[in-house]
């Protein structure tokens, strides 16, 4: 099959290379020419423009944008909507908030334009063993697209999951899910690291991975990052949030659904971003204000 693709960053090169490994014919545009360049050396045929890359697809055209989240894919879904036609496909593939997914749908349609929301788990190591796409759209352009998420996703790992919108949904749930995991195992690992015991953590980690109940792939990397540091002391405890986890908890709020899980989870990341917290002195001048408790200056 036929697909534009836009973005080239650690992703898009992986998906471009998956593409082109089942001769996919794939043409290509990112703002960096070297990455052109190296996606043509894997197969890919280069485009010097957005223009330039609709131009080198035949009608039905199909394009996926997979470039940062918020305004460039704003900025590059605008522009690629007025260069393609009537029965063209536009697919986002990045971290998208579901809301613009209906706006955005119901904007192109008006140009009969299809719009496809396909939320995509797998990050660096979708080259080798593929990526879970959860897609979201009217069910004729995703059938259509249906060889290409055969081609990205593992055996049994796509599918269609409702209309506009609800592909980024449920990858924002999973990515909520993935903040409380990856919170619990750094609890566990914590109090282990603090104990009398002096426990090897990678050991432990790796023993988990051998049918215990908490056996996942984030435990496996997590037992990997374990082996190459057992103490981590290459790493600051520095931890972003790429919006999913605030958007599930506020669609949360808006349902009356408890999350408190993924609630500490994402509350947690932003105390990790500060190196100081004025609430933990505010705390401390508390303390010393009522009880005289000690304090440092």
């Amino acid at each position: 099959m036929e697909l534009g693709f836009i973005g080239l960053g650690k992703m898009g090169m992986n998906m471009v290379t998956r593409l082109r490994q089942e001769d996919h014919r794939i043409v290509v545009f990112d703002r960096a020419a070297n990455l052109v360049q190296e996606a043509e050396a894997k197969g890919c045929i280069g485009a010097s423009s957005l223009e330039d890359l609709v131009s080198k697809l035949s009608t039905p055209r199909a394009v996926w944008v997979m470039v940062p989240s918020g305004a460039p894919t704003e900025e590059t879904i605008e522009t690629v909507s007025g260069l393609v036609t009537r029965g063209d496909t536009i697919i986002d593939g990045g971290n998208t908030k579901f809301h613009d997914d209906l706006r955005r749908a119901a904007t192109l349609q008006q140009s009969g334009i299809h719009y496809v929301d396909a939320g995509t788990s797998g990050g660096i190591w979708g080259l080798q063993i593929g990526y879970c796409l959860m897609v979201g759209g009217e069910a004729e352009a995703v059938q259509r697209l249906a060889p290409i998420f055969t081609t990205l996703a593992p055996p049994k790992g796509w599918t269609h999951v409702g209309g506009h919108g609800a592909g980024h949904y449920v990858k924002m749930v999973h990515n909520g899910i993935e903040y409380s995991m990856m919170q619990g195992y750094a609890e566990g690992f914590e109090l282990m690291s603090k104990s009398s015991y002096n426990l090897n953590l990678p050991q432990i980690a790796d023993l988990w991975m051998q049918g215990s109940v908490i056996r996942s792939w984030l435990l496996e990397l997590g037992a990997s990052a374990l082996q190459e540091d057992p103490k981590l002391e290459h790493l600051k405890g520095y931890v972003q949030d790429s919006g999913e986890g605030r958007w599930m908890l506020m669609d949360a709020i808006e349902k009356d659904v408890p999350v408190p899980t993924l609630s500490t989870a994402l509350f947690t990341r932003f105390r990790s971003r500060q190196e100081e917290s004025f609430a933990e002195k505010m705390l401390a001048a508390l303390r010393n204000a009522f009880g005289g408790h000690g304090v440092k200056r």
